[in-house]
């Protein structure tokens, strides 16, 4: 068996519906437009869209449209003017969980390539201020470019280990979109029956989330709020992640409304129990919302 479907089997009681999941992961990726309220209005950039020939559905998310088709297989109009960003419906989520304001300093501190930094400052109005924080240059590029783009004036791009990163201010609001194994994305060939999408790599990622995440927390104001999320299934990229920072510092889950289905975190797993209130944090499985699985931890400093 392969090693991603063996390791979902652990999940079987975890995940509603379970084989209807898993006939899910056979389907392709949607794709979403988010629209970029801070260069155009929704429905400018929806009648620019169909012009272009783009069909696509509305979610619950106002911003944000579901495609259903498009033949151009070059950039579209709207791409370049910086009215659309491609983007998961779910990687919208931890920007609504945030709840980031015009009078807010926020910190993005994994940011690249910007989908979720450039939808807080779409949340803000372009006013506060933002640090979009990553540590390649390849990645800056990517980040910068999308910034420029989407016309956003409010944010300042750093480049630095985020478990390194050292900035003379506090935060109102951190979020903390950590590198992840990406098991939300995999999907199964159905020809092959073949795992695709698969993230490659020895790293040890719950010890670089866990620095990652300490680190965020540091920064952030008293009574200020911090988003974990990830788009992995893995209990431990996910709630030991979030118990190893409420076992070390004072952080406290509380409650995320969200427009779309979830699941709660997962409070015990092989034999391992973790704090109660772990069961606050949100797990998104894609055959509930057509979109990448995600896991999203709301947490305020006491």
């Amino acid at each position: 068996m392969d090693p991603f479907l063996k390791t979902l089997s652990e999940y079987r009681d975890y995940i509603p519906d379970y084989e209807r999941f898993l006939d899910h992961l056979r389907k392709p990726l949607p794709v979403y437009f988010r629209i970029n309220t801070i260069k155009t209005t929704i429905e400018e950039a929806k009648a620019l869209l169909s012009n272009e020939d783009v069909v696509f559905q509305e979610t619950v998310i106002p911003e944000l449209l579901k495609v259903m088709s498009h033949v151009h297989e070059r950039p579209l109009l709207a791409y370049h003017l910086g009215y659309i960003y491609p983007q998961a419906m779910t990687s919208c989520l931890p920007v609504i969980a945030l709840e980031p304001s015009e009078e807010h300093r926020v910190l993005d501190i994994c940011a690249a390539p910007g989908g979720k930094a450039t939808h807080i400052a779409q949340k803000m109005n372009d006013r506060g201020f933002i640090v979009a924080n990553d540590r390649k240059r390849g990645r800056i590029t990517s980040l910068l470019s999308n910034v420029k783009r989407l016309g956003i004036t409010n944010t300042l791009v750093t480049q630095s280990r985020a478990e390194h990163l050292n900035l003379p201010c506090k935060f109102h609001r951190i979020l903390v979109d950590a590198p992840c194994s990406g098991q939300g994305r995999y999907r199964i060939d159905p020809q092959t029956g073949k795992v695709k999408h698969v993230v490659k790599g020895k790293t040890n990622l719950p010890a670089i989330q866990k620095s990652i995440l300490k680190r965020a927390f540091d920064m952030l104001e008293p009574e200020g709020i911090l988003v974990y999320s990830t788009c992995t299934l893995n209990v431990e990229e996910n709630e030991e992640v979030v118990q190893f920072l409420i076992s070390r510092r004072r952080a406290k889950l509380v409650r995320i409304s969200l427009p779309v289905p979830s699941s709660p975190g997962i409070t015990e797993f092989k034999g391992r129990k973790y704090d109660r209130q772990i069961g606050l944090a949100r797990r998104l499985y894609s055959h509930q919302i057509d979109s990448v699985g995600f896991f999203i931890a709301k947490i305020v400093r006491q």
